[in-house]
């Protein structure tokens, strides 16, 4: 076999049932890749496909990764983008970019991966001698697969790619799990019980721990209240009697208020990066920071104390030891549920008049609003967009299940969520997968829609556009329901606020159908958002 089929071959090794990208390269144009039953995933643009393999590995944990590939030159220059994506948000994926043949790979001014994706990726190699293809693609899935989850890539030069190699014996590489100094947890216990108002602050880390009911347990033990990262969405049931939702430039009232009173706050999964899309940590309180990365510790939040291991094992470790200490519930638990619920509803009072809005042009909190009461929530995936889609929806979309919501919380490129939408659609096809999005997300990644309809991708596509880029005062234009029939989707363009929910009854239908489906929402340009500001 040459070193594609070679690759082909520990793909399928490695449980891939995607590969995303754009021709020419070879694990697309020999089809040694659909030969071994790996479907290919041919989209407009590369960083889409990076997009699509980053959901891949998001709504499953990671325990199936996204895998990329793309030509060499131009195509490694415009997935770039999409990598250092992953990277800022900690996602593993795997690329396999081509490069220029061996001789003329360092000839100036060929863009070279190996040197330019150093920044952005956890493990980058070139793969020079066609007989270390074994050692080489193994060490980039053990990359991504173990510790801090990240990018790892494989760059393989175009006259590699057709070089023999003997029969391979290729076996899959798995994930491990450090867990926490046991020294560690008594303190940490310590902090927790004799805190008053304690809130925990869950992030992605538990997502990838699949730490969900370990942290419920250690809520309801402490009696503690539960906010999440943008990130960490859905790592906690938003619908649970505890809940604060999501930290994020917009965040509801409720989560302001217990952060603004806490007296210790307690992170688990989180790096704890100062990021405008995140929460704003208190000052003059305690704060316990247990995460998978060292490096975190003390990066830009000081902590009191730390506690480093995967953070379910740090849940089981912190229920255990709570478990031996109390004998009888703390007794706090229903006085905290009643100021979370009068918390929320003061602040929902507030923002029922949006929320509500009959205006036209439509008021876009009023097409969240439809959309929380249309869909069911547990049946359902959601992402958004850069920028106001954000800022929109992430305070009133409750995500009641595990990995239903992909957040992001550091740097994103407007057009992210359309393919994160459809990988994981294709990860989960039973769920109904929305991406919320704005004029300027559309302009940058819509032609990906025909990707949707020649795959049968059937996502949910919500736009909201004001034809401005808001913020900006920049003017945009275009009829996109016309762009989204042209490409093969089914659309809609609706402009009376009466008409919302009927108009996402019929897309929900259709994705049902098969069909992916573009709303556009004609809406007003808004600028409140619910960031209430610490006192």
């Amino acid at each position: 076999m040459d070193v594609t089929e070679a690759i082909a071959e520990i793909l399928v090794a490695e449980g891939v049932d995607y590969l995303f990208g754009f021709p020419s390269n070879p694990l697309f144009d020999t089809g040694a890749v659909e030969d071994a039953g790996i479907r290919t995933i041919v989209v407009r643009q590369e960083r889409t496909g990076v997009h699509m393999a980053d959901a891949v590995s998001r709504v499953t944990s990671g325990d199936e990764l996204g895998v990329f590939a793309c030509q060499h030159g131009p195509g490694t220059e415009n997935a770039f983008g999409g990598v250092a994506q992953a990277y800022a948000e900690s996602v593993p994926i795997v690329a396999f970019p081509a490069g220029y043949d061996l001789a003329k790979t360092d000839v100036d001014p060929k863009f070279n991966s190996l040197v330019n994706y150093q920044h952005v990726t956890k493990s980058c190699e070139q793969l020079k001698d066609p007989e270390s293809v074994v050692e080489t693609v193994r060490r980039a899935f053990s990359a991504a697969r173990n510790g801090r989850p990240r990018p790892a890539l494989v760059e393989i030069p175009k006259d590699v790619f057709s070089e023999e190699v003997g029969d391979i014996d290729y076996t899959p590489t798995k994930s491990s799990k450090t867990g926490p100094d046991p020294n560690d947890i008594p303190p940490a216990v310590d902090m927790l019980l004799d805190a008053e108002r304690p809130v925990i602050y869950a992030g992605q880390g538990v997502h990838y721990a699949k730490g969900w009911e370990r942290l419920w347990e250690l809520a309801e033990l402490v009696e503690a209240p539960v906010a999440t990262s943008l990130n960490g969405k859905s790592a906690f049931p938003e619908d649970h009697p505890l809940s604060l939702g999501a930290g994020s430039k917009s965040e509801p009232g409720q989560l302001a208020h217990f952060l603004d009173e806490c007296d210790l706050l307690f992170g688990v999964g989180t790096s704890f990066s100062t990021t405008a899309y995140g929460i704003t940590v208190p000052e003059d309180n305690e704060i316990v920071h247990a995460t998978l990365d060292p490096t975190d510790i003390d990066k830009e939040v000081e902590s009191d104390h730390a506690i480093v291991g995967d953070a379910e094992l740090t849940l089981e470790a912190l229920v255990d030891e709570v478990e031996g200490r109390l004998d009888t519930a703390r007794g706090r638990r229903d006085d905290v549920v009643a100021e979370i619920r009068e918390v929320e509803s003061e602040w929902l009072a507030d923002w029922q008049p949006k929320l509500e809005s009959d205006e036209t042009p439509i008021n876009p909190y009023r097409v969240v609003n439809e959309l929380t009461e249309v869909v069911d929530a547990e049946d359902a995936i959601i992402t958004h967009d850069a920028g106001n889609a954000r800022d929109f929806l992430a305070p009133f979309w409750k995500s009641s299940e595990p990995l239903s919501y992909i957040g992001w919380g550091k740097t994103t490129q407007l057009g992210y969520g359309l393919g994160l939408a459809m990988g994981a659609k294709l990860a989960h096809p039973d769920k109904l997968c929305i991406n919320v999005w704005g004029d300027g997300a559309i302009g940058m990644t819509g032609l990906d829609l025909e990707t949707a309809a020649r795959y049968d991708i059937p996502i949910l596509s919500i736009l909201l556009n004001n034809f401005e880029m808001a913020g900006y005062e920049t003017p945009f234009g275009g009829d996109f329901d016309q762009v989204a029939d042209a490409l093969g989707a089914y659309s809609e363009r609706i402009e009376n606020p009466d008409e919302i929910a009927g108009a996402i009854e019929r897309g929900v239908s259709k994705t049902e159908e098969g069909t992916p489906v573009l709303l556009e929402f004609i809406t007003g340009k808004e600028t409140e958002l619910s960031r209430p500001d610490l006192d």
